[in-house]
Order: structure tokens, then C-alpha cells, then sequence
């Protein structure tokens, strides 16, 4: 295992088709897992952040706006909450996330890569918070599609996808036959939720992943809103259900549990980032 300590104050950037998105501060940490590079980098704004394959991951002051936006559309939403399945989520945000609900009995987090989870748990404690320690999570170092694969149906009312950019470990997590394992082991009445990139820098890829889930479900629909860190700070998150889009009404009894203890999510937020769809990824989604 390689990896090299750096206290200079620096910049660090995230490079994608010619533009830069770079935070100040100082390199903490660099390493290769047998999966990818683990970069743990602590910036002056945004306090310490993850790269993975030099990519923002996640950052202590801005995850807030990618966990809530990924987790609470479909817990507050979801039939039943009772069995979570998270595949990724190694840094802990999703899981804490999802442990603030009463309901939730179990979840079973999947993550490849341990070394994401040590290094989150170290450098990062903030982020996972007391999600790590609670009785109900189920950490599982496994490949996610292959946990998916042979998991049986009907089995989580809630499953999220919190994988990173749809390369290297990750790029399996958008495929068809993955997703329609998903489809299968989702309860009636649950919820898919998955990061589903910027509609601005990753265009095609975003339409992609869309196009899939409504191949696979009977409703998927993105959600935009802005993370700063985030290649170009517009980023998406897309919900899919059967029999009707569950994700667009959160239960009364959970909003009054979870909203106030929210940065971003809300129920109106909520209902704005759905109406947000920008015009021209709505016109790729109408072509059949």
C-alpha cells in the first residue's frame, strides 16, 4: 500500500474536458487501495474532503448537500422503511442520514473498498457521525453488485445507490442488469434512489442513467440541486418506484421527525429541485 504524507499549502484540483475545480489548502494524505487513489485533502473552505481517482468525493462543510438530497426523498417517501440497503456510502453520510428515522429496523451498507471506510472514520469522523456505532448498521466489505445479485427478491424497501463517478468500482452501479436486480429485490412500495451526475458536465451520462431507471421502472424522475465541490455545482439525484412515484410525497409523521434537523432538505425544497429540470434535459428525456 502507497502513500505519502504532504502538509504545503497547495492547491488541488479535480480536472474534467478542460475545466478545473480546485479547492486551497493542504494534501493530508495519499494512497492506492487495490480499488483506486484515496486522497484526503483539507481545504480552508470547505474543511477536510475525499477524492477517490482525483474526484471530489465528499467535504465536511458541503456533504450536507449531497446526503440529504440523495436520502431523504426516499425515506421520507418509501411505503415502509424498515430494511435499508446502501451500496457504497463508505464515508457514513447516507447511512447517518438514514439512521435519524425511528423506523428504520436495519441497513446493510456494501462497500468495496475498506480502506474508504478507515479513512472516512479517521479523517473524516464528522461525516458518519454516530452512524458507525449504531446497532442497526449492517458493514458488509463486499462487492455491491454481487451482494445484489444474490440477494433475494423483495427483500429492502429502500435501496440506495451511493457510488461515485461511473468508472472504475462504480461503473456497474448504472448498468441495466444491475439495476434490474435492484428492481427485483425492492419491496412493493419502495424507493430506488441513486446519484445520477450533472446534467452540465456529465450530460449524456445523466440522461443515460435516467433513460435506464424508466426502461426498468414504472416512474424515475431526477431531482437537481448544487454541490459546490461538484464539477460544475450542478448535480442530480434520481428516484425510482413501481406502480407510482412514491418519491414525490413525503409522509406527514416523518417530515415533522426529520425536517428540523435538515440543512437543505425540506418538503418545499424537495418539491422545488423536482421542478427544476432544466429545459434541455427534459427535451432528451421526451425522445424515445
Amino acid at each position: 500500500m502507497n502513500y505519502k504524507l504532504n502538509t504545503r499549502s497547495e492547491w488541488l484540483d479535480e480536472y474534467h474536458q478542460g475545466v478545473r475545480y480546485g479547492l486551497q489548502g493542504k494534501l493530508i494524505l495519499e494512497e492506492s487501495s487495490p480499488f483506486q487513489k484515496i486522497t484526503i485533502y483539507e481545504s480552508k473552505r470547505y474543511g477536510k474532503a475525499l477524492l477517490l481517482d482525483d474526484c471530489w468525493m465528499t467535504a465536511e462543510k458541503s456533504e450536507k448537500c449531497y446526503h440529504e438530497c440523495l436520502i431523504h426523498p426516499a425515506l421520507c417517501c418509501s411505503k415502509h422503511i424498515d430494511n435499508i440497503l446502501i451500496i457504497g456510502g463508505g464515508d457514513g453520510g447516507s447511512a447517518r442520514e438514514c439512521l435519524k428515522y425511528k423506523e428504520v429496523k436495519s441497513i446493510d451498507l456494501i462497500e468495496i473498498d475498506i480502506r474508504v471506510i478507515e479513512l472516512s472514520q479517521k479523517y473524516l469522523p464528522t461525516i458518519g457521525g454516530n452512524a458507525w456505532s449504531d446497532s442497526r448498521l449492517n458493514l458488509q466489505i463486499k462487492n455491491g453488485i454481487d451482494w445484489v445479485k444474490h440477494t433475494k427478491e423483495n427483500s429492502y424497501d429502500v435501496i440506495i445507490i451511493d457510488g461515485a463517478d461511473p468508472i472504475g468500482p462504480s461503473k456497474e452501479l448504472f448498468s441495466n442488469s444491475f439495476l434490474k436486480d435492484c428492481k427485483r429485490i425492492l419491496k412493493p412500495g419502495g424507493v430506488l434512489a441513486t446519484q445520477s451526475e450533472s446534467p452540465e458536465s456529465f450530460q449524456q451520462i445523466h440522461i443515460n442513467i435516467v433513460k435506464v431507471l424508466r426502461e426498468i421502472f414504472d416512474y424515475a424522475d431526477p431531482m437537481y440541486g448544487s454541490v459546490s465541490i461538484y464539477p460544475s455545482g450542478l448535480w442530480s439525484w434520481t428516484f425510482a418506484s413501481m406502480e407510482k412515484p412514491n418519491y414525490m410525497h413525503p409522509k406527514k409523521s416523518r417530515l415533522k421527525e426529520i425536517s428540523e434537523n435538515c440543512q437543505i432538505w425540506s418538503e418545499r425544497w424537495q418539491q422545488g429541485a423536482f421542478n427544476s429540470i432544466p429545459a434541455f434535459i427534459e427535451r432528451e428525456l421526451a425522445k424515445t
